[in-house]
């Protein structure tokens, strides 16, 4: 009975191996799959497919195609990541391989945005100035773009029927923007025509904290390194903070030399029958000296040119002297008397 009870399995098996077909790929319900038949059937299923397709037509948009809504979308903080390298606060980075955007921050901070890039064929490298920033901007097909896809309305204006979205930012003067879309979905792949798009509410963000003007950088990858955490020479101040720029040193002013004023003659001062004491009056009064006038020189200068024009005070005050006691003689003589009556 043992003999039988391991036997009798065996045979079974061996017969129903010798019942079908043993060069079968597979088994499906008790029946032989064989990968010829499998593949034969995939390529007529394609066929068919491939002659369906050419019977469908293309959706077809009005020509000039109204936007729809335009919700009140907030604006979205992305993460704050870390730059390994100084970049210029205000200024852009598009990393199309890591589909990110950054917008550059003071102290190698930057914001990260994640971006949809363009698909094979589509993509491109260069610097661009932002040159305007739209709310819920219009959308007008390149002709390129309408040969591709009949069908594609000639405008459509702001709204969520708008790839556009609720922002845009347009690129110097090229066909490529950074904007939002009305398709969160297509955000993080490669699918477009060029453009990188945002979600509205990071567009939204960005178009707030953005500038026209500010450079735009796109690359296939950005060499720089970014890092999610901070650099432990920020954290322990290793490094300090960055040096700031010295302020520049006033430049020192020469002192000015003044110009003397040339000093009145007192002979002009005497009239013809005035009594002899008006000359002395006059004497006095031209060996006054000057009011003191401020003046940027040295003690030592200052010093020289007080005793030099005390001097010069001193004699012209002489020299007026002597001008009264002659001008007072010859008002006293008689032949000056008659000249002057005779004038």
């Amino acid at each position: 009975m043992g003999y039988l009870r391991v036997i009798l399995p065996v045979v079974a098996a061996g017969l129903m191996m010798g019942s079908q077909p043993v060069w079968a790929d597979t088994w499906s319900d008790g029946r032989p799959v064989f990968e010829s038949d499998r593949r034969a059937q995939e390529e007529q299923e394609a066929a068919e497919r491939a002659a369906n397709r050419k019977t469908y037509e293309p959706t077809v948009y009005p020509k000039y195609m109204e936007g729809g809504e335009r919700p009140d979308f907030k604006p979205a903080v992305p993460p704050i990541v870390y730059l390994n390298r100084p970049e210029e606060p205000g200024s852009i980075i598009v990393d199309t391989q890591a589909r990110k955007l950054y917008f550059v921050l003071p102290d190698r901070k930057a914001y990260a945005y994640p971006i949809s890039v363009g698909r094979d064929g589509f993509t491109w490298t260069g610097t661009e100035r932002i040159s305007r920033i739209a709310e819920w901007p219009s959308w007008t097909p390149p002709p390129e773009m309408r040969q591709r896809v009949p069908g594609l309305p000639v405008t459509v204006s702001g709204g969520m029927k708008n790839p556009q979205g609720a922002r845009a930012l347009y690129l110097g003067s090229s066909i490529y923007r950074i904007h939002g879309t009305n398709n969160d979905r297509t955000v993080g792949r490669a699918n477009s025509s060029g453009c990188f798009r945002l979600t509205n509410e990071h567009v939204v963000h960005l178009a707030s904290i953005a500038k026209v003007g500010a450079k735009v950088h796109v690359m296939q990858s950005y060499a720089g390194g970014v890092s999610e955490n901070a650099p432990l020479s920020s954290i322990f101040g290793f490094l300090g903070p960055e040096p700031a720029a010295k302020p520049a040193k006033p430049e020192k002013k020469k002192p000015v030399a003044q110009k003397k004023k040339p000093a009145t003659p007192a002979a002009a001062a005497v009239q013809v029958g005035q009594p002899a004491a008006a000359p002395a009056v006059a004497a006095v009064k031209a060996s006054t000296p000057p009011a003191a006038v401020p003046s940027t020189e040295t003690p030592a200068t200052a010093a020289a040119s007080a005793a030099a024009e005390a001097a010069a005070a001193a004699k012209e005050a002489r020299a007026a002297a002597a001008e009264a006691v002659a001008a007072a003689r010859a008002a006293t003589s008689p032949g000056a008397a008659k000249t002057v009556s005779a004038q």
